[in-house]
């Protein structure tokens, strides 16, 4: 019996020597499995995080150029706002003198017909004198009135130029699909 038992103590110490090679074999196995898993998984991640930053940098080029764009066009708009304001003024100015002199014009006028008024002999020659002078009067009045609104279309026109450049610029520019 003894060497039954020795039989049965050395195949059980067989079978558990043999079913711990096989659980560490195994562990080591699945250890190595979790482990190429977790080195595949941070591969993954560090090559996410590299694209993220990438597209993050890109992004902020992008941000940055189009900032620069704006600020460029801005300034731009902001030159073309002074360039009309110093066209209008100065059109302004223009208009201002041109109507000034027309008005000491027929001020000065007024005054020589009041003084031809009083030296007439006959009211014929007063009423002849009178329509004489209206007849004067509406017609520079028409002339200048006609005068008045074309200066004013031209510098309307020459005003707007710098902002309608602009527009069509922004269009251009800005009308692009990015």
């Amino acid at each position: 019996m003894s060497s039954t038992k020795s039989k049965g103590v050395s195949e059980a110490t067989t079978t558990i020597e043999h079913n711990i090679e096989n659980t560490t074999a195994e562990t080591v196995k699945g250890f190595d499995k979790s482990l190429q898993a977790v080195r595949e998984g941070i591969e993954k991640a560090t090559k996410g995080l590299e694209t993220s930053q990438l597209k993050l940098k890109e992004g902020v080029e992008k941000a940055v150029k189009t900032s620069e764009e704006i600020l460029y066009f801005s300034q731009g708009n902001m030159e073309a706002i002074i360039k009309a304001s110093q066209i209008y003024t100065a059109g302004l100015q223009d208009i201002s003198k041109h109507f000034a002199a027309s008005s000491k014009s027929s001020f000065e006028e007024s005054v020589a017909f009041t003084k031809s008024l009083m030296g007439v002999k006959s009211i014929k020659e007063a009423v002849d004198l009178q329509t004489g002078f209206a007849k004067s009067s509406i017609e520079k009045a028409v002339s200048e009135s006609n005068k008045l609104a074309d200066a004013t279309v031209k510098l309307t026109e020459q005003s707007i130029a710098p902002l309608t450049a602009r527009v069509a610029l922004a269009v251009e520019t800005f009308g692009k699909t990015r």
